[in-house]
């Protein structure tokens, strides 16, 4: 396997290092200040630049590149902030990808351009007040009624919600019990019954604008299933990438922490020297950079392997296990070598440790991937009931 980056790979790099640094910082600053998402004119500034579709085929509005050149440049935004990089994310990690493998094609014409040039941002919208990782009991109901879909529900921990215009909701689309009733369909935020709640308030993750969404009698054409009853299987494996997407952007916050810890410590001096000369500073300066590069290396490896198609439960949680548990430790390193500044809000470090916490708890837990990982090492799954 060759670990050097393309000539196509460092391109895409550089520009969106160079987009970030000077057309995202300020907007960076504003999410985090007012909680509010990216403004629309700067995602379709993103649509512009082609970041909303890298792993998006031509056909549809995209650039048709790999997996890991999407990764790459998720990184580059994540780095200065992961609200900035939301857009990003949900275009070549999340819902669109699961629009992209199996959707209709009328929906995919009629969706993915739009996504691609930042017209629309499409969010996905999986857990419920009672319903968080078993997936299996979802409660929203989707009732086809002869060429309608009528669905009723409540929807929780959807980021995007009011704010993006186009939703892949999981519901019970069949009176089955457990998987073989759940499937996905595709709402759109002016359909009569559909409303939010306010946003969360969050002590990090700001800008992702995460609310409920309640559905009362909300009806759309049935042409709008996306995956029907007992698809269960197809919507995870589209949320293999959306692993990926979060694993990178805790990726992004650990490798700024340790760009922010190696200016200070080299600026800062104790004792007539800088900090970096002293061995305590030095040994944690290095285990920034171990953690960094190896969840690097796990992400991009299952990226590469699925270039193809999806990327496989077990590489994904394993990336993304490893990823969250890195970008708490390095976090706290970088915090810990900063001294009192690493925790004044005066300075970076401490909205990256607020904002490091979500990954390993959004898009399923740390402790689930661990079970995952032990389920395809031993050929079955295991019932946490």
């Amino acid at each position: 396997m060759d670990f050097k980056l393309s000539d196509q790979q460092r391109e895409f790099q550089h520009a969106a290092r160079r987009f970030a640094q000077q057309e995202l910082v300020a907007v960076a600053k504003d999410c985090e200040r007012t909680s509010d998402p990216v403004p629309d004119d700067v995602r379709r500034r993103m649509g512009e630049l082609g970041f909303l579709g890298i792993n998006i085929p031509q056909a549809y509005g995209g650039l048709g590149a790999g997996k890991v050149d999407a990764l790459i440049v998720l990184e580059e935004l994540a780095k200065v902030s992961a609200a900035v990089a939301f857009p990003v994310f949900e275009a070549n990690c999340g819902p669109a990808q699961t629009l992209l493998y199996f959707a209709p094609e009328w929906l995919k014409q009629r969706v993915l351009p739009k996504v691609c040039s930042g017209e629309m941002m499409v969010s996905v919208s999986m857990s419920e007040p009672d319903v968080g990782t078993a997936m299996t009991e979802l409660k929203t109901r989707a009732v086809i009624k002869g060429d309608r879909i009528v669905i009723n529900g409540v929807k929780r921990w959807c980021s995007g919600a009011g704010h993006a215009q186009g939703y892949v909701l999981y519901c019970r689309l069949a009176d089955k019990p457990g998987a073989a009733g759940v499937g996905a369909v595709y709402l759109e935020k002016d359909a009569p019954g559909m409303s939010f709640g306010k946003p969360e308030n969050f002590m990090g993750a700001r800008g992702f604008h995460n609310a409920e969404i309640y559905l009362d009698d909300v009806e759309v054409p049935v042409e709008n299933i996306i995956v029907p009853a007992g698809g269960v299987k197809d919507l995870m494996r589209s949320f293999n990438m959306e692993r990926l997407g979060n694993s990178t952007c805790a990726l992004g916050i650990a490798a700024s922490a340790l760009d922010v810890a190696l200016a200070y410590t080299q600026e800062r001096q104790q004792f007539g020297k800088p900090l970096v000369d002293f061995q305590a500073v030095q040994l944690r300066l290095a285990e920034m950079k171990i953690d960094i590069e190896a969840a690097r290396l796990l992400i991009h490896r299952a990226a590469q392997g699925a270039e193809d198609g999806l990327p496989s439960l077990l590489d994904t949680s394993v990336a993304k296990c490893f990823a969250n548990e890195a970008v708490r430790r390095v976090v706290a390193n970088g915090a810990q070598v900063m001294g009192a500044v690493g925790y004044s809000k005066d300075y970076p470090m401490e909205q990256k440790m607020r904002d490091a916490w979500v990954w390993g708890i959004g898009g399923g837990h740390i402790d689930l991937q661990k079970v995952n990982i032990t389920g395809e090492l031993v050929g079955r799954r295991f019932s946490q009931r």
